[in-house]
């Protein structure tokens, strides 16, 4: 990633969203203007409790799609009901920035999603209220970077795109501004 050459995403923010945000909220500097800090991709696999060749396998394939070595999150404490014990894998994770992050983005926005079947856009009542936005996808084989063949368990993941934005509204327009597809209303 040493290259001098921005992700489009990238190139598309410095020089189109950003004045378009500037006019639309009435900014006064380039640095008011919301911009994206961070994407988490979260995997919860309840099976890892039990079998450990099932999430050495979807972290294979989460690394695969985001182009970053997941990290294990393991359980902080013991849940009898689930059987569940402290210490024991139950979810991996990877925290996107930079280029890696706008990268991913594009490749979400305009490869995987329009994959999905029966696809109308994500609600925009995911919102926090400082502008983050979480989505869920419920199967990891919309990537391209999966292959069909391979795949030894449907596994979903979750999204969350973590802004500078200040309230709901600007979140959403940045995020509507780099391409996310909000179902109409």
């Amino acid at each position: 990633m040493t290259d001098k050459t921005q992700p489009r995403l990238q190139q598309k923010y410095r020089d189109q969203i950003v004045d378009s945000m500037m006019s639309e909220f009435g900014y006064n500097n380039v640095m008011q203007v919301p911009k994206l800090k961070k994407v988490v991709i979260n995997m919860g696999v309840k099976e890892g409790a039990s079998d450990v060749k099932v999430i050495e396998h979807v972290a294979e394939e989460l690394s695969r799609i985001a182009g970053q070595k997941p990290i294990m999150i393991k359980s902080k404490k013991a849940i009898s009901a689930f059987k569940l014990r402290e210490g024991v894998p139950i979810g991996l994770k990877v925290t996107l920035r930079r280029q890696r992050m706008f990268e991913f983005i594009d490749r979400l926005f305009n490869i995987a999603m329009p994959r999905i079947r029966d696809f109308r856009g994500y609600s925009d009542k995911s919102f926090d209220d400082s502008g983050n936005y979480s989505l869920g996808i419920q199967e990891q084989m919309i990537f391209p970077e999966i292959e069909f063949d391979k795949i030894k368990k449907v596994q979903g993941m979750d999204v969350t795109f973590v802004t500078s934005a200040k309230t709901k509204k600007e979140g959403r327009k940045l995020l509507e501004l780099l391409g996310l597809p909000f179902a109409k209303s």
